[in-house]
């Protein structure tokens, strides 16, 4: 256990939140750091986590690898690269997130969101990358990956607006059937899950996730389907790319 108060996660409120100002509260024997607050993501539900600077008083960086929770979902760990130099605590340090790269995973994220509106089958596992992001599906249909494409660019073009909901532990267990994925629990525990909504009144979408994603579907862009694979029986894998599709690849 920690003897300060678990860390302030603002990007659940702001996804596009790529900087803010920050106290050190924890510095480990690892080096990973611990702060009061954060706009860093860490790495959960198929969502790497952020990388990016943490900024010192005097105008030196530290140059962040990787961000993961600690040993539950209220502590975040902020990991240097290799031989970077270390803060101390109460040492106070503006963090940028690598911005390219975030935007990169939120248009990824909600590309997912999308395709399990399309393939509306039990998801058994998914990866969200930079350039490729991969979602399972519980199925045994053959489908055509052109015409899942240009069902995703419909929703894209049609530029439904994306945001949260937030509601109770207790009413994601009342209402199990909101959550689509076999085997990925919700991001619950800490008092109230998050719900991303896609279109007005949640017309399109509706299901609890963690992740960071664009305001609407227009900011996607270009997606195809670049393949789809058969991982046993009962099991098929999307790979979602950017980009216009390819037919003859």
């Amino acid at each position: 256990m920690t003897d300060h108060p678990p860390t302030l996660p603002l990007f659940r409120d702001d996804f596009y939140l790529s900087t803010a100002e920050a106290v050190v509260t924890s510095v480990h024997e690892d080096g990973a750091i611990e702060l009061d607050q954060t706009c860093f993501y860490a790495t959960s539900g198929g969502q790497p986590g952020d990388t990016g600077l943490l900024e010192r008083a005097d105008g030196s960086i530290i140059k962040l690898g990787d961000t993961r929770h600690g040993a539950d979902k209220s502590v975040i760990l902020h990991r240097p690269l290799d031989g970077e130099a270390l803060p101390e605590v109460g040492e106070k340090l503006v963090l940028h997130v690598d911005w390219p790269r975030r935007y990169k995973l939120m248009r990824m994220h909600t590309a997912c969101h999308l395709l399990s509106v399309v393939c509306q089958f039990p998801i058994t596992g998914a990866a969200v990358g930079e350039d490729e992001s991969r979602v399972d599906f519980d199925m045994t249909e053959t489908i055509d990956r052109e015409a899942v494409t240009a069902d995703l660019m419909q929703l894209v073009g049609e530029n439904h607006p994306v945001y949260l909901e937030w509601i109770t532990d207790e009413q994601l267990a009342a209402n199990p059937g909101i959550v689509k994925s076999k085997n990925v629990r919700p991001p619950a525990g800490l008092g109230r899950v998050s719900l991303v909504c896609i279109g007005e009144n949640s017309s399109v979408d509706s299901q609890p996730c963690g992740g960071t994603h664009v305001s609407e579907t227009q900011e996607v862009g270009a997606i195809h389907i670049a393949k789809i694979e058969k991982k046993g029986k009962e099991n098929r894998r999307f790979r979602i790319r950017f980009g216009t599709l390819d037919a003859s690849a």
